[in-house]
């Protein structure tokens, strides 16, 4: 199959102008392939050739102004077309084929009640697996949809669908739309509806999830009604489209999708076990970020897809802003939670060898194959934390004047990075270009260190800059009260580089925290006293954000070799058990038992690093016997699973349904004791049959493929491995379940022959099921316990021989440079 490049894209665009699709498709044609038909009606702007997007399993006919055309001329997904200048009607009909992968037209059977449901994810290049299409951001156009489905079923599209006499389902005509945004999703849904600002608005959900989307419905409809009304605060230009759909569909493969009018979400999302505040408020980032797409990214859309991580740089910011602002009686300071888990995510994309700029040089993304690799933590987290950044610098007031000419200037058309850089400049008299070369064009990550002089009561702060970007940033300087305390003083609001240092008056400060505020993006570094002062003091700094940039620095420091892991886990001790902001508890705990215990220590070592760990959730758990903190406790029943290193006390709150004390175990922390009861060769088979009988859902489906792709056995190795790699019966979600639990640090000798049959493997189940697949493979089914050199040689050797498809190949760059530096730590 061909990838379509940016001078391909181009050449289209000047010859077409599309105007309208009709797409007819028929889900009533059994359970393995559908029927589509489109009716595409465009213009030529001058005699030439060109071709049309599909990927059919049949193609049944196509006919061009009324004349067939030969359906043996398909090469690949493309039909070649010769065109006169002026108004043309293409026509084609096609047999396509339903998806276990989650692209395209996805289908999934509910094993709780056997109902099934399908739903499409467009997204570049998988529009061609549902009809056919110029499949091209910058080639928008109406979209009429009429869907024949099954009895029962309820239809959901970008516009209101109605039922016709006939039982069959039509969509209301769209506005102009790109083709990666077109949205169907059927099925027998549960469904809540309201009203709100005149438009409907609605949340569906799988039958068997009933119980929870309703006992949710209210938050969730909460925030999305909040988040309407805080966009139509900000924005000038109204909400473009005629209805509000979010849809929580199964084994959906990102969190969630921003088809105008019909958000899809991945249905974790409608929680069916106990979940803390942050994982609340992640949801509610999400609804907010999927939102804010709607006038960015919908309404304005990128030309080509250098320009993706505009898209999705505005919606992370604005998700996690808007929450701030919109639904601060829900949830706690979302800035929190983004620096000390997504802004980690950028930072440590950000220093492998597979960075890239925030904004890629358009010859960086000469294809959809190369543009389908930017959606990592630089697009989303850099690029949100370089929209504050600039928010901070320009000021909110001309940040939005900016925003508003950009969507009045485009809407319903495309835009480039320049046309929004240009509008930016329009509402200030900074030099936003300079700005945007500065930070957009640039890669790597600057550290920032303080550096005081002076004595007595007079002292200088000068900020140390390694790296080139300019920083708005605020300093804040602490004293250490005789209780131990550290108090703020003040803070000084700085650019750096400096054209002066910062004078301070008073002793010399106890702790000196650049960025604090968390307002810039770089590492950070402490002199000698303040880093004294935050490894005896971190828990007394009075406020959860100055803690998260500190948790953030230290664990930079660890990862760059200049912290050892046992201190960071030695300080997680000291401090933990007193921080009672959770996000920074969740994040603390997920670096030491997913980054430290599992990689950055040796496994002479591990038992400590893990006796550690639980040491700190067993303090966690002391803490909150009285009730008060459920969430907290939560998560420390959660690392007391997942550090054990014996069975016996998990295996007893399995066997009594109750953690002591409480919580009582619902599905999810059943399923987790089980997985870690298998890591440790302390279930079997028959239990976790058992279990899955109690719980036959989706999620425990998934369950029991981790936990028995985890059991220490050869025969269960195999089993698991023929079960990813030598059939291609898994969908997603259940081959990233049994990928997660083959590799286990505990098991590294029983599948050391496994390594170097990875590659092979992962090779050619990228050839074979494509870029969403491959990029699970690379993700979760890489050797990432094999932490050696001859394992590190190996992958090496293979990257550097093998040819593979982009996706699987840049997760391999990523993941060696994970085990390279892994290496490092450990030296």
């Amino acid at each position: 199959m061909s990838v379509l490049t940016r001078d391909e894209a181009q050449t289209r665009a000047q010859l077409l102008d599309v105007h309208h699709y009709r797409v007819d498709l028929d889900l009533t044609t059994g359970d393995e392939t559908f029927h589509s038909r489109s009716l595409i009606r465009f213009t030529a702007r001058a005699a030439g050739d060109t071709f049309v997007d599909l990927k059919p399993e049949t193609l049944h006919s196509a006919e061009l102004d009324g004349e067939p055309l030969d359906v043996a001329a398909l090469d690949g997904n493309r039909l070649p077309l010769s065109l006169t200048e002026g108004e043309h009607t293409l026509r084609v009909s096609t047999t396509m084929r339903y998806s276990r992968t989650g692209e395209g037209m996805h289908r999934f059977t509910d094993p709780t009640d056997g109902e099934s449901y399908v739903y499409t994810q467009l997204f570049m290049e998988d529009v061609q697996r549902v009809f056919a299409a110029f499949d091209q951001p910058d080639l928008k156009a109406v979209f009429e949809l009429a869907v024949k489905a099954p009895e029962g079923w309820t239809v959901l599209s970008n516009g209101i669908t109605e039922q016709q006499p006939d039982g069959s389902w039509q969509a209301a005509p769209t506005p102009l739309l790109s083709t990666y945004f077109v949205c169907v999703a059927a099925g027998p849904w549960h469904t809540v509806r309201t009203e709100h600002a005149g438009l409907p608005f609605g949340i569906h959900c799988r039958r068997s999830l009933a119980a929870h989307l309703d006992a949710d419905a209210d938050e969730i409809l909460a925030v999305t009604k909040a988040c309407y009304d805080r966009y139509h605060e900000k924005f000038d230009e109204p909400y473009p489209f005629d209805s509000y759909d979010q849809a929580f569909v199964p084994e959906f493969n990102a969190g969630a999708m921003e088809n105008p009018g019909l958000v899809t979400f991945r249905d974790e999302f409608v929680f069916r076990s106990a979940v803390t505040v942050t994982e609340r408020q992640t949801r509610a980032m999400v609804i907010a970020h999927e939102m804010a797409h709607m006038w960015f990214g919908d309404l304005v859309t990128l030309r080509w897809w250098d320009d993706i991580w505009l898209n999705e740089s505005f919606a992370e910011y604005m998700g996690f802003q808007t929450v701030n602002e919109a639904c601060s009686d829900l949830f706690p300071d979302t800035w929190i939670d983004f620096g000390v888990t997504r802004k980690a995510w950028g930072y440590e994309a950000d220093q492998r060898p597979s960075t890239h700029p925030v904004a890629p040089d358009p010859e960086a993304v000469p294809d959809t194959a190369s543009a389908l690799l930017n959606f990592d933590g630089i697009s989303y987290a850099k690029g949100a934390s370089a929209l504050r950044q600039l928010v901070a610098w320009l000021g909110e007031k001309d940040f939005l004047a900016g925003i508003n000419i950009h969507f009045k200037r485009h809407k319903f058309g495309n835009a480039t990075l320049a046309d929004f850089i240009d509008n930016l400049a329009a509402a200030t008299d900074r030099d936003v270009h300079a700005w945007a070369e500065q930070w957009l064009r640039t890669t790597g990550v600057d550290t920032l260190t303080p550096r005081l002089t002076g004595e007595g009561t007079h002292w200088q702060l000068t900020v140390d800059r390694d790296g080139s970007r300019p920083h708005r940033i605020r300093a804040g300087i602490y004293d250490r009260q005789p209780d131990g305390e550290l108090t703020l003083r003040e803070r000084h609001e700085l650019d750096v580089p400096q054209e002066a240092p910062a004078e301070l008056t008073g002793p010399r400060p106890a702790l000196v925290v650049l960025n604090d505020g968390d307002l810039s993006y770089a590492k950070l570094r402490f002199d000698e006293a303040s880093e004294e002062a935050v490894l005896r003091g971190l828990s007394r700094i009075p406020d959860a954000l100055t803690r998260a940039v500190v948790w953030n620095a230290l664990r930079d420091m660890v990862r760059d070799g200049e912290l050892e892991p046992a201190a960071y886990l030695e300080t997680a001790l000291a401090h933990l058990p007193e921080e009672t902001e959770l996000a920074l508890v969740q994040g603390v705990l997920g670096f030491a038992r997913t980054q430290i215990a599992d990689r950055y220590v040796t496994e002479e070592e591990r038992p400590a690093a893990l006796a550690t760990i639980g040491e700190i959730a067993r303090a966690l758990l002391r803490r909150t016997e009285d009730g008060e903190a459920p969430g907290l406790r939560l998560t420390a029943v959660r690392a007391c699973i997942d550090s054990a290193t014996t069975p016996d006390k998990i295996a007893s709150w399995l066997e009594e349904g109750t953690v002591h004390g409480g919580p009582e175990l619902d599905p999810e922390l059943r399923w987790r004791i089980l997985a870690r009861l298998a890591v440790l060769g302390a279930t079997d088979e028959t239990v976790i049959a058992a279990e899955l009988e109690r719980d036959p859902s989706a999620t425990g489906q998934e369950g029991a493929a981790r936990c028995r792709a985890a059991l220490p056995t050869p025969e269960t190795k195999t089993a698991a491995w023929s079960a990813m790699f030598d059939s291609d019966d898994l969908s997603n979600y259940l081959f990233t379940a049994t990928a997660q639990g083959f590799w286990q640090p505990e098991q590294a000798e029983l599948v050391r022959e496994y390594v170097p049959r990875f590659y092979e493997a992962a090779v050619a189940l990228g050839d074979r099921r494509g870029p969403a697949m491959a990029e699970a493979a690379g993700r979760y089914a890489f050797p990432s316990y094999a932490i050696d050199a001859e394992s590190l040689a190996l992958g090496e050797s293979h990257l550097a021989a093998d040819t593979m498809i982009p996706a699987l190949h840049r997760k391999l760059v990523d993941q060696l440079d994970d085990l390279r530096r892994a290496l490092r730590v450990r030296g």
